[in-house]
């Protein structure tokens, strides 16, 4: 034991020593979140008050006398513009090239149809956009006010009580807390920068400790130490998985910076990420990225001690990043859930469990059955990597 930690320390300095690897373990992972955080809240709302505060220019296509009553709306309303004479066959265009930002066809027979107490129908032309649709809502509250004030002289024409139109009152009653809600949605997001930052911080001490090694001819001083290859391919190993862990620890700091420092984060999201940083959720979250971790380090070394140098490993390992990215994003897809099927994939199971333990939902026997399988896994890639660490045909490649 004594020899093998000798062997980690002395790759854990020669690691360290390496300025990507500073750069892929500890910057990148603690800027990231602060700086994507960050920009993320002040665009979002930058493009949120913006859509509030814009004059909107719609248009009243009609010539029944029931239309006066929508036009005063929109006049009354200073943060609307009534444009006149839009004609009828050109609405589209002018909605499609910004003239109009959404305008109101009435029917012909709007008004025969009120004045028959049937409803009137009113075409809105829009352009939908990604998001909220503010622009949309906002108009859409003139038809709504509208609406409401030819109900109301309906009604008053009838001599009844508006509240007899309300046959069923619907209470929903979501069982969902909003922390759960909110939780699956920032879940589907954290696993991903989780899983590449483990990657990320142990590929390159992967490379570096073994073509790195080789490329510097530091391998053969390595391999006659009086101790046994597998003992060296350990304190490899260990330096890697350590690195992985910590790239991942120190993103988790770059998290907590965030809800430090960034005051612009609603307060509901605050607070789940807040329950990210109990310890019972540190524990789960780390006891998740360890034998993922420890799988990465097998299969990476692995990969690099088959190049000749650091380059032609970079090149081989390059292409996995996508390997590593595509499971996780299948985990952001709705309705992909974690259940005894997905917590036997790869990278997938992690993805899901993370979630699921943000939102403070996780399964016992999934979480069970994910570690079972991330453990298996791992156990095969050192496996894996102490088979070709032995083959000399492989080291000493050139």
């Amino acid at each position: 034991m004594n020899i093998f930690f000798i062997i980690f320390k002395k790759e854990l300095i020669d690691t360290l020593r390496d300025r990507r690897t500073i750069i892929a373990m500890i910057i990148i992972p603690l800027a990231l979140f602060p700086v994507i955080l960050g920009i993320w809240t002040t665009i979002q709302k930058s493009m949120v008050k913006k859509a509030k505060a814009k004059t909107l220019q719609v248009a009243v296509i009609s010539n029944d006398s029931e239309t006066q009553k929508l036009i005063e709306i929109i006049i009354q309303n200073e943060k609307f513009k009534l444009i006149e004479n839009v004609p009828e066959d050109s609405v589209r265009s002018f909605v499609q090239n910004d003239s109009l930002d959404g305008a109101f066809v009435f029917s012909k027979t709007f008004d025969k149809r009120v004045e028959n107490l049937r409803a009137g129908r009113i075409k809105f032309y829009f352009k939908s956009s990604e998001g909220d649709n503010i622009e949309k809502d906002r108009m859409k509250d003139l038809v709504d006010k509208f609406e409401d004030s030819l109900l109301s002289a309906r009604f008053e024409k009838l001599d009844l009580d508006k509240t007899v139109s309300t046959a069923v009152k619907l209470v929903e009653v979501d069982i969902t807390s909003k922390k759960e809600r909110i939780g699956k949605a920032i879940g589907a997001f954290l696993p991903y920068i989780f899983v590449i930052f483990c990657f990320m911080g142990s590929m390159y001490p992967a490379i570096d400790l073994a073509a790195g090694e080789k490329e510097r001819g530091t391998i053969e001083t390595l391999l006659t130490a009086p101790v046994s290859r597998f003992v060296i391919l350990l304190g490899k190993f260990g330096v890697v998985v350590l690195t992985g862990i910590g790239s991942a620890l120190v993103s988790l700091v770059g998290l907590y910076l965030v809800v430090l420092q960034v005051g612009e984060i609603p307060p509901e999201i605050i607070d789940v990420i807040s329950g990210i940083f109990e310890i019972k959720s540190i524990v789960l979250l780390l006891s998740l990225l360890l034998p993922l971790t420890m799988f990465f380090a097998g299969v990476l070394l692995s990969l690099s001690m088959f190049a000749k140098t650091f380059k032609e490993a970079q090149s081989i390992i390059t292409p996995f990043n996508f390997v590593i990215i595509l499971p996780v994003l299948i985990g952001l897809i709705p309705g992909v859930t974690l259940d005894p099927k997905t917590a036997l994939i790869p990278i997938l199971n992690v993805s899901l469990a993370t979630k699921e333990i943000v939102a403070g939902t996780i399964d016992f026997w999934l979480l069970i059955e994910v570690y079972a399988s991330l453990a298996v896994l791992a156990g095969l890639s050192l496996f894996l990597s102490s088979r070709i660490f032995l083959r000399e045909t492989v080291i000493f490649r050139g």
